[in-house]
């Protein structure tokens, strides 16, 4: 059995919906389809998503959200119109966007969410009209009951008994089409998962199913070394280790979600990331382990929107339990780190700067001084992180060095590094600045002479 997750520029448009069902005719395996609410189109088109935030800050701001229905139901419209399907879809759409507007306000979060959530399940219910109408017997499957998630304030995640519901899909003869992004609680509250939600939900069905792969079709043919954005021509990635994407997806790699491995690496699922316009390319296989090479580096990524947070106290490596409390304060900020980078006389907390504010930041100074008698306190803003990444860098000698050098040539600072026990990558903190071009002197130095991976 295949679980396929299609995103949403695969999902756009009735072309594109095309595609996607000659897709899942051509492989009877394919059994089980996650899919994301319709993306943009072209480049200067709006994603349905967008549209729906939209939708419901106007309903917060009570505004005239007519308009802004209006505007959701034209996309689905278009997309019912180019597959042929009848006006039935269009009303339930627009019914659906009525209910969910006219529902309590209170918290403003989960009703934003439940907005939002109407991308995917109706396109959901969409696809799967349309898979049948044209032979293809299929079936809408609703999160609820089923993709049981827990309760805030903890970021979204499936608990166990979603994995026990969902495995009864396997059993099912229709194709399954099922919405991305979103599950719900015991108490039946919606709740989304992070960016990328839609690859999560694919991964969850994979592994409740035990699948024999994961099919995550974009719109790239591969993963590639590094940016294409950035990299000119960069060398596409045939096979990678779930740890390499898992440490690329962290940095910047936007083609596949960075937590949507947990479920199928559990299971030892491969993942297939695919060209939903090409699709006969054979794409990046996601494995447990890979033939090695002789190329130390799988791939190099880079990311920005990071703060540091750095404390200096003399004899500080003396103090015990110092560390520990001063997590502590960074947790009950209710704020996650990524790096603690330290020295004997200082440490640094890394994190990113989305999760703070003014009054957050000199409230995290002034307990430290306090709590821990600090000498220096303060925060630094506009840091990103570069991250190279390969399995094979810990039998390489003089690959830091390497790096380095490839680095201080670009005239640019390293404020921070950092490695990993696994030694599967290696971190560089520097100015967001200096972001594109260490991203082109590093790819420069561990892949100007090699034509693929």
């Amino acid at each position: 059995m295949i679980v396929c997750k299609f995103g949403g520029t695969s999902v756009a448009s009735a072309e594109q919906i095309k595609k996607v069902a000659n897709i899942v005719k051509s492989n009877p395996e394919r059994k089980i389809i996650a899919v994301s609410a319709p993306g943009k189109r072209s480049g200067d088109d709006v994603k349905v998503t967008d549209l729906l935030i939209e939708l419901a800050d106007t309903a917060l701001a009570n505004g005239n959200i007519e308009e802004k229905i209006q505007a959701v139901v034209a996309r689905y419209q278009a997309i019912t119109d180019g597959l042929g399907l009848d006006l039935t879809m269009s009303g339930i759409i627009t019914e659906d966007l009525r209910e969910r507007v006219a529902a309590d306000r209170s918290n403003t979060e989960l009703f934003i969410d439940n907005i939002k959530a109407s991308g995917e399940d109706n396109n959901a219910k969409l696809i799967a009209s349309y898979f049948t109408s044209i032979g293809m017997p299929a079936k809408y499957v609703s999160p609820k009951d089923r993709l049981i998630v827990n309760d805030r304030p903890e970021r979204t995640f499936a608990i166990r008994e979603a994995y026990v519901n969902l495995n009864k899909l396997k059993d099912e003869k229709e194709i399954i089409i099922f919405p991305g992004f979103f599950g719900y609680t015991k108490e039946g509250i919606l709740r989304t998962f992070d960016r990328g939600g839609s690859d999560i939900t694919g991964s969850i069905l994979a592994s409740a199913v035990g699948a024999d792969l994961y099919e995550n079709f974009t719109d790239v043919d591969c993963v590639f070394a590094a940016n294409p954005k950035i990299v000119n021509d960069p060398v596409d990635i045939k096979e990678i280790t779930y740890r390499e994407m898992r440490e690329l997806s962290y940095a910047g790699f936007s083609v596949f979600h960075d937590e949507a491995l947990m479920p199928v690496y559990k299971q030892g699922i491969p993942v297939n990331i695919k060209n939903t316009n090409n699709p006969s390319a054979p794409g990046t296989l996601i494995l447990p382990t890979r033939s090695q090479s002789n190329r130390p580096v799988t791939g190099i990524s880079a990311d920005g929107g990071f703060a540091i947070l750095y404390v200096s106290k003399y004899l500080m490596n003396r103090e015990v339990g110092f560390g520990r409390k001063l997590l502590q304060i960074i947790e009950e900020e209710n704020i996650s780190y990524e790096h603690t980078p330290s020295g004997l006389d200082d440490i640094s907390v890394i994190m990113r700067s989305d999760q703070l504010c003014k009054e957050k930041e000199a409230r995290i100074i002034q307990r430290v001084k306090d709590e821990l008698c600090a000498d220096d306190v303060h925060f630094s803003h506009d840091l990103s992180m570069i991250v190279i990444v390969g399995e094979g860098m810990r039998h390489n000698t003089g690959l830091a060095a390497r790096a380095a050098s490839a680095i201080s040539s670009t005239g640019a600072n390293i404020e921070m590094i950092n490695q990993g026990s696994s030694e599967v990558s290696l971190v560089f903190g520097v100015r967001s600045e200096f972001e594109n071009q260490i991203l082109k002197g590093l790819y420069q130095e561990f892949f100007a002479t090699i034509p693929s991976l």
